[in-house]
């Protein structure tokens, strides 16, 4: 069974005030779900229970950007670490996609995805897909599917969080960080039309932020 570290849905987060938040988000946000801290502990883990099972293929770790930047930023370096001060390393290299299938605070059943024509070059490979958040577990399947396309020797997904929906459609990824409430979620690269991505913290999105940031 998936390990993961579990944020209870009644939890109210914690004060803005007890950590260091920018100013001009400080009326746009009710709470810090999870702290800076405990994201990269729980990243470190994640680390070393990839190149546990990893270790001795050569990944091709595929971040999903652009929310999947600081978690694959800090997942990479916490593996560089390990095989530097190791007996067990994985031989890494690195690619990037996009996939878009959110307008506002909605997700869309149209998955984009951007830079898809270059997934045959991961024929063979095992690849490692890094994102930041499952949330009805399409998009993943989606990709998923194009990925298969392309016969690569092994895929393995790692999502820093996994949200509780009654919209998911079942799909959970390999290794997950944290499964979260049915909130909207912002900071660590998470964003809302491309604004919270500059937040140190996950943070809770208020309602009156969603119209302030709506496009």
């Amino acid at each position: 069974m998936t390990a993961y570290l579990e944020i209870a849905d009644d939890s109210e987060g914690h004060e803005l005030s007890l950590f260091c938040v920018p100013k001009h988000y400080e009326e746009d946000l009710d709470s810090v779900i999870i702290p800076s801290g405990l994201i990269k502990d729980r990243t470190e883990r994640l680390a070393r229970d990839i190149v546990r099972d990893m270790g001795g293929h050569h990944i091709v770790a595929l971040c999903v950007l652009k929310g999947g930047y600081k978690f694959f930023a800090d997942l990479m370096d916490f593996i560089k670490t390990l095989n530097q001060n190791s007996d067990k390393s994985v031989p890494l290299t690195v690619d990037f996609i996009r996939l878009k299938s959110y307008s506002n605070d909605q997700s869309t059943n149209c998955v984009k995805v951007i830079g898809g024509d270059e997934l045959s070059a991961l024929t063979g490979k095992n690849v490692l897909i890094v994102e930041d958040i499952v949330e009805t577990g399409r998009t993943m399947e989606t990709l998923l599917k194009l990925l298969n396309e392309c016969r690569p020797k092994m895929v393995k997904v790692v999502s820093l969080l996994v949200k509780r929906t009654p919209r998911s459609s079942g799909y959970r990824p390999d290794y997950i960080g944290f499964e979260v409430p049915d909130k909207f979620l912002v900071g660590y690269a998470l964003d809302y039309n491309e604004y919270f991505r500059d937040l140190s913290h996950i943070c809770i999105l208020n309602d009156r932020a969603k119209e302030k940031y709506k496009v």
